[in-house]
């Protein structure tokens, strides 16, 4: 579960990060802001699509996925609003590495860089509009690993899965049905 001033520090323009950090400066930040309907209507949308995708999805025997990311992020936003992580299931992501996988899509050079997701390093096999599919290059698993990486309006999916051609194909199904529900509501 995220800590809820994530969500409030992104829709907040001109708040300072630094001013949020300790229990007291969040609680007076809350009072002071006030959300849009929309906002917190979209805010529970992702959530419980979220979560009524992970129960079908994500798992350890015959699910498509063995983990997922969900990261907010905003490429036209300015630099102040931070890419932080929406939700994520089966896996213990980090902010850091998070903004690092980030700046790997921004720099936008798929095709001759790697990145990192937990401890393992993936390299880019087939790129997409708006989407990317890449491989573990250091997995244990003799049928491999993999991630597939949708970029919606408001949000990064990652969806981490197991085995090889067949589990990547169930996995991209799985990832693309909650993307278009995300792009439903444009977000």
């Amino acid at each position: 579960m995220t800590w809820p001033g994530f969500y409030l520090y992104r829709a907040m323009p001109g708040a300072s990060w630094s001013s949020l950090t300790d229990a007291a400066s969040f609680s007076i930040f809350l009072k002071q802001f006030k959300p849009r309907a929309s906002q917190l209507m979209d805010l529970t949308f992702v959530r419980k699509a979220w979560d009524k995708w992970i129960s079908t999805s994500i798992g350890s025997s015959g699910e498509p996925l063995k983990a997922a990311l969900l990261i907010n992020y905003d490429p036209n936003g300015p630099s102040r609003l931070l890419s932080t992580i929406a939700e994520q299931e089966g896996i213990k992501a980090k902010p850091i590495e998070v903004n690092q996988f980030l700046d790997f899509i921004k720099r936008n050079n798929f095709q001759s860089e790697s990145f990192f997701i937990g401890q393992n390093q993936y390299m880019v096999t087939s790129i997409y509009d708006g989407w990317f599919c890449a491989r573990c290059m250091n997995t244990s698993h003799p049928a491999g690993e993999g991630a597939i990486v949708i970029q919606t309006a408001s949000f990064v999916l990652v969806a981490l899965y197991d085995g090889s051609i067949g589990s990547a194909s169930r996995a991209m199904v799985v990832s693309d049905q909650f993307a278009w529900q995300l792009g439903r509501k444009n977000l």
